[in-house]
């Protein structure tokens, strides 16, 4: 049996491109989150969807939550 501490989704988290957007993978490889993207501003709002840029930052900002989660552990058992 794993023990209580033992993390599903071990740190640090990486964010790899892919065709369309961008994946969130942790430290074993396995993927954590998808977020996709249009290269342009017009063809994302066309498709009411979001653009490159912002999927990356995204991505970015979810491979950042096991640091922000590690600084803030109370907020993790709220």
């Amino acid at each position: 049996m794993k023990s209580a501490n033992a993390r599903r989704f071990p740190p640090p988290w990486t964010v790899e491109g892919i065709p369309g957007g961008y994946k969130v993978n942790d430290a074993n490889g396995q993927s954590v989150a998808y977020v996709y993207g249009r290269e342009t501003k017009a063809d994302a709002d066309i498709a009411n969807v979001l653009t490159m840029d912002e999927a990356r930052r995204i991505a970015s900002n979810i491979a950042k939550l096991p640091i922000y989660l590690a600084a803030t552990p109370h907020a993790a058992n709220e």
